[in-house]
């Protein structure tokens, strides 16, 4: 544990601090006086022109796409005039508040309350951006969940107060301008920078890597300590280096925080994960062990820290000036999530800490999980409509938004002679706008054309705007790698199911048994059964290919295994069964393999090297 409030002068905003504006948001927010899980947030106001103003909390927050409404966790909502009398406000809708005599308007009070503990809500907000209240515990503040802005006055400067319990530290990518063992005072130039700015406040636990010339922070929380900062820093360091290396040798910011929450208690999303910012980003997990967190925030950051090009150095107008209660979506959804996935993939294998064939095995799983989404859908579509009609397209964002990295890397190193692929186009396009200039949607499929080849507007055109299926094959074999489709092999094995995965029992589950084997042999196993050993041998995410390769595919059909399951009874409790279950020969259809081709010729050699191992 590190206690070091000089942290906050150390792990600096490195920009010129903003002089407190006369007008301004001026926020204070108290940590240290919780009524019921609530917190009181006062403001003292901008000076306003209009008669009545509308004050606004947000709908919807960059880089969540989804309808949140942030505004129905504010309660006791009050307007007060410089005499200290009460102003009538009336609550339009779930985020916004209309007050009148709004000139006269000197300070705002309500109460908030957190949406970690909402679990009776029907939309329950993905917790990475939502917030935490617990007393003496600890305080996530994402601070759209916290403080809001009147309308067309987003671009004023934002002063904020955090009263804090007297041992507690506020971990952020913010500077403090001012700190005291009880309170901090930040300051930001508006507030779309507030938003892009998440704090946590609980007794430090923070360790700070230096990576290509950035301080990136490491702040956890760990209800039962038993996952440490430093440990936590020390395992994702190497990933880092990577990615720094990846970029050229530097990082595009001068400090970076990762905020780590991490749950003693089950949420009712069902969901793990991160949520990007343009300097930190926010991770929610259950607690557990430290080399499983470790390594589950090493697969995250990989993704979540590449953000720091996009959107943070190329972006749209819809996330540059965002709309927090009208949201526009930008098409380009397979620039933001889809090439930062690619690359956050892409980096592994050509900063050698993965192999090839573990890469092709990532790609492979790209093509699965993008094959469960409609294939014909133009992406660009898709994006615009996320929020609504789409909504249940998302996830392909982070599948066929890969792929799509992938095609238009591989396209730009044919074209090229692989001197050019991605990461040279992301450097031209962050040259071309940077944090401080946006491009409009329509304008970026031809700006990129601009910048690299006549062909790649086609490209755009047939597999981007189009409902074209990418053309895996044609693309694999530039690079002398080879795709099947489908391929059907005999393979022993436990029986003709799936074993998937459950993220949150952490168990394997048996699905769909049936009895696929010449002549029928019994099964023991059942559809729902938890495989929990075989062999003595326990299943994990880490083991669980090995113990198959040596327990099962090393034998003959007919061979007998032990098994250990769980296996839900008529009241849905787990018992556990000691079983012996004989093996069994299947059928089995492979899909979309993925392989190093042997007869790929000198040329298509040469361009693979490229495409994986140049910098």
């Amino acid at each position: 544990m590190k206690k070091n409030y000089a942290l906050a002068v150390f792990f600096a905003f490195l920009i010129t601090p903003l002089l407190a504006a006369t007008n301004s948001y001026r926020f204070t927010i108290d940590l240290v006086q919780v009524q019921d899980d609530k917190i009181k947030v006062s403001l003292q106001t901008p000076t306003l022109q209009t008669t009545e103003t509308v004050y606004n909390i947000p709908k919807m927050v960059p880089g969540t796409y989804s309808v949140d409404n942030f505004g129905r966790y504010v309660s006791d909502f009050k307007a007060y005039d410089h005499t200290n009398r009460l102003l009538t406000s009336e609550k339009l809708d779930d985020n916004r508040w209309r007050i009148k005599n709004a000139t006269q308007l000197a300070k705002i009070t309500y109460l908030i309350d957190d949406t970690f503990q909402d679990l009776a809500a029907e939309h329950q907000i993905f917790e990475p951006a939502g917030t935490n209240i617990e007393a003496n515990q600890n305080f996530l503040i994402n601070n759209h969940g916290f403080m809001g802005y009147f309308d067309n006055l987003k671009r004023l400067p934002y002063e904020v107060t955090v009263l804090k319990p007297q041992n507690f530290y506020g971990s952020t990518a913010l500077k403090a301008i001012k700190t005291t063992p009880t309170a901090d005072t930040y300051l930001v130039p508006d507030y779309m920078e507030l938003v892009d700015s998440p704090i946590m406040y609980n007794v430090p636990d923070t360790t700070v890597l230096k990576i290509g010339g950035a301080d990136v922070l490491v702040s956890v929380y760990s209800p039962s300590k038993v996952v440490k900062a430093n440990y936590i820093g020390t395992t994702i360091r190497s990933t880092l280096e990577a990615q720094k290396n990846y970029l050229g040798g530097t990082l595009p910011v001068e400090r970076y925080a990762f905020l780590i929450y991490l749950s003693d208690k089950p949420n009712k999303t069902g969901a793990y994960g991160a949520l990007e910012h343009s300097y930190s980003s926010v991770y929610y997990m259950p607690e557990m062990a430290p080399e499983r967190i470790a390594q589950l925030i090493v697969s995250i950051a990989a993704h979540e820290f590449f953000h720091i090009v996009t959107p943070l150095s190329i972006h749209a107008e819809q996330i540059h000036d965002f709309d927090f209660n009208n949201p526009q979506m930008s098409r380009h959804l397979w620039l933001y999530e889809g090439v930062t996935e690619y690359a956050a993939t892409h980096v592994q294998v050509n900063q050698k800490l993965i192999t090839l064939d573990d890469y092709l095995n990532k790609l492979r799983a790209y093509i699965i999980g993008a094959s469960r989404y409609n294939d014909t859908l133009p992406f660009t579509t898709m994006s615009q409509g996320v929020l609504e009609t789409y909504s249940q397209e998302y996830g392909n964002v982070y599948q066929k938004g890969a792929l799509i990295g992938l095609a238009l890397d591989l396209k730009l190193r044919e074209l090229s002679g692989g001197n050019y692929g991605v990461r040279n186009l992301m450097n031209a396009l962050a040259a071309t706008y940077g944090k401080h200039k946006a491009f409009t949607d329509e304008e970026l499929f031809d700006k990129i054309t601009a910048l690299t080849y006549p062909e790649i507007r086609a490209f755009f055109r047939q597999y981007v705007e189009g409902n074209q299926p990418l053309p895996y094959t044609d693309l694999f074999k530039l690079v002398g790698i080879s795709y099947q489709p489908v391929v059907k092999e005999e393979r022993v094995s436990l029986g003709p199911f799936h074993l998937n995965f459950d993220p949150e029992s952490q168990k394997f589950i048996v699905e769909e048994v049936a009895d696929g084997s010449t002549p029928p042999i019994k099964l023991n196993l059942r559809s729902g059964d938890q495989l929990l050993a075989i062999n003595q041998r326990t299943l994990t995410q880490e083991t669980v290919n090995n113990i198959l390769r040596d327990e099962v595919y090393a034998h003959k059909p007919g061979d007998e295994i032990k098994v250990l399951i769980g296996r839900p009874n008529k009241r849905d409790k787990i018992k556990i069964k000691k079983l012996t279950t004989p093996l069994v020969e299947t059928t089995e259809e492979k899909k979309y393999l993925i392989a190093v081709d042997p007869t790929a010729t000198p040329q298509q050699k040469i361009l693979r090297d490229t495409w994986l191992y140049s910098n």
